[in-house]
């Protein structure tokens, strides 16, 4: 039987309600799923790789109990399709919580397809509950005190409270 194995990048900075939801859909349709950390020298993240996979990790085992073992924290630099390919997935997820993100994820879709024909992009719609949640706004509420329990795991708003303390 042949594993399949999915990638699923993002910056995770800071892993939100939204990521995990996505994470817990390609669950359901792999077997592995990379969660997989892109590293660029020129941005300054808020959360280090390690503190981000230590997030990841600790949040997936708090909602998803033995199913986390199945999910795997990884950087990678340059192309997500050269890092799938790195590990052997045959499936690229990605996230959708409305129009805006199929549009820019259907040209995203196109272009790895041309570079990549053997990986598949497959769209996980977002959770009605989660569809408004991006790390960009939760990053800009904690940073002005606000409360972000609602749009992220107990251990990433605690994480981000000692951030912005």
């Amino acid at each position: 039987m042949t594993l399949r194995i999915a990638i699923y990048a993002g910056s995770f900075d800071p892993l939100t309600n939204g990521h995990l939801d996505v994470l817990k859909a390609a669950l359901s349709v792999s077997d592995r799923v990379y969660a997989a950390i892109g590293v660029h020298p020129g941005k300054q993240p808020l959360f280090t790789f390690d503190e981000r996979v230590e997030l990841i990790n600790t949040s997936a085992r708090e909602l998803l109990g033995a199913d986390a073992e199945r999910i795997e924290v990884m950087a990678f630099k340059g192309l997500v399709i050269d890092a799938a390919r790195e590990k052997g997935a045959s499936t690229m997820i990605r996230g959708l919580r409305d129009g805006t993100d199929l549009d820019y994820e259907m040209q995203m879709a196109g272009m790895n397809e041309t570079m990549a024909p053997d990986l598949q992009t497959v769209f996980l719609p977002a959770s009605p509950s989660v569809r408004t949640i991006t790390a960009t706004l939760v990053r800009q509420i904690a940073s002005m005190g606000g409360d972000v329990r609602p749009f992220v795991p107990k251990v990433v708003a605690d994480a981000l409270a000692r951030k912005f303390a």
